[in-house]
């Protein structure tokens, strides 16, 4: 468990360095919000597929060795960008490809170590381990976007890419010290089949598909990283510095709640505890989006990341402790679609919204569909209000 903590911490270091490093990259190639919200979009491109496929594959192999290969294919591309962009060649196409290449490693890589967690501890501690893990997690998500503002202003941007793949490269190192207790001789086939039985699975289970369909379409509208490197440089007027904080105040607040989580019981509600999570989520975002002081913006966005940290790990509880370990690698890419889908094409409708309309409205009117659509689950799947840990998995 603790080099798995140590490999999650290197590895979201990474990818949240890589994030917060191609916003910038990109608004500083165009000034443009609509170039951020084509960002969004590359980076969604490969997360359906690859994801349901990567999740077929880690209920077939080692799940250790696919988030090592994954890791290190985005190792990879950070190191051959940052040295593109160091001999001057680093236009915005290569820049682009580069975050869809990232984006396809990471579809094999989350379902693989989403899985790998409950072979690593009893049932009775996976609650627990699920708050470690988090707290793991987010040391790399709170660190990453400060990374990338303090290394980019002082030594440039081709050094937060060489940061980013040394720390991938750290993740591996860690990775092969685990041992697991994963069996691969009785898993499912990689088919066609073996996916349309994850999708299957979730599709008739309604508080899985609740908790992922409340995760995804809150996020879509009330996302608002995309629109950060606007806030900072025109809006609130705190350049580059500035930016890595707003960058990393979500994060900041992710890993103040994964600390409070750890010093409390466990959820044995997590089902109530996402939707009064997803509401904060949405009143957070609101006052962001309006306000115009920086420490108030960056109260807003810890407040919101304090609720996100709240609904991530309720939901991980929530199907992880529903679904069979021979369909955890299925029904997690199941879950990293939709993760995908709201993190992404979030990032696409805030950067489309803002360009046809402005930040502002793009922002507040995200903040208040996501209200919306906390309602319409809350009043269409009774049971995720009600599932308790004690209750065992839910009956198709």
């Amino acid at each position: 468990m603790r080099a798995y903590s140590a490999a999650r911490v290197f590895s979201t270091l990474a990818h949240s360095l890589l994030g917060a490093t191609f916003g910038w990259h990109v608004y500083d190639l165009t000034a443009s919000s609509l170039w951020l919200g084509v960002l969004g979009l590359v980076e969604f491109l490969p997360v359906v597929p690859a994801s349901l496929f990567g999740g077929a594959l880690a209920d077939n192999r080692d799940r250790r060795a696919i988030v090592s290969l994954a890791q290190g294919a985005a190792c990879l591309a950070a190191a051959c960008l940052g040295l593109s962009t160091q001999a001057g060649l680093g236009s915005l196409g290569l820049l682009l490809a580069t975050a869809f290449a990232v984006a396809l490693a990471r579809s094999f890589e989350s379902p693989a170590g989403a899985a790998l967690l409950p072979s690593l501890v009893p049932r009775a501690l996976f609650p627990s381990a699920v708050v470690v893990s988090a707290i793991a997690r987010n040391l790399g998500w709170v660190s990453g976007p400060v990374a990338s503002g303090t290394i980019a202003a002082q030594a440039g941007l081709p050094a937060a890419y060489g940061a980013a793949a040394l720390c991938f490269a750290a993740s591996i190192g860690l990775l092969y010290r685990l041992r697991t207790s994963d069996a691969v001789a009785t898993r499912s086939p990689v088919s066609l089949g073996a996916i349309r039985e994850g999708i299957s699975f979730v599709r008739t289970r309604p508080v899985i598909l609740g908790s992922m369909s409340l995760d995804m379409f809150a996020v879509i509208f009330a996302g608002s990283t995309a629109l950060l490197p606007i806030y900072a440089r025109e809006i609130l007027g705190v350049g580059l510095r500035g930016y890595g904080l707003l960058a990393a105040a979500l994060s900041i607040g992710t890993f103040a709640m994964t600390v409070l989580l750890l010093l409390r019981r466990p959820l044995e509600r997590p089902g109530r505890a996402l939707l009064a999570a997803v509401a904060v989520f949405g009143l957070a975002t609101i006052a962001f989006g309006l306000s115009r002081s920086f420490a108030l913006s960056v109260a807003a966005l810890i407040a919101a990341g304090m609720a996100d940290e709240v609904s991530m790990v309720a939901r991980s509880i929530l199907i992880q402790l529903s679904t069979p370990d021979a369909l955890r690698g299925r029904v997690s890419s199941v879950s990293m679609v939709f993760i995908g889908a709201s993190n992404e094409l979030g990032r696409a409708e805030s950067g489309f919204l803002a360009g046809l309309t402005n930040p502002v409205f793009s922002v507040v009117f995200g903040g208040a569909a996501c209200l919306g659509v906390l309602g319409a689950v809350a009043w269409l799947v009774p049971g995720l209000s009600r599932y308790r840990v004690d209750a065992g998995a839910e009956p198709a």
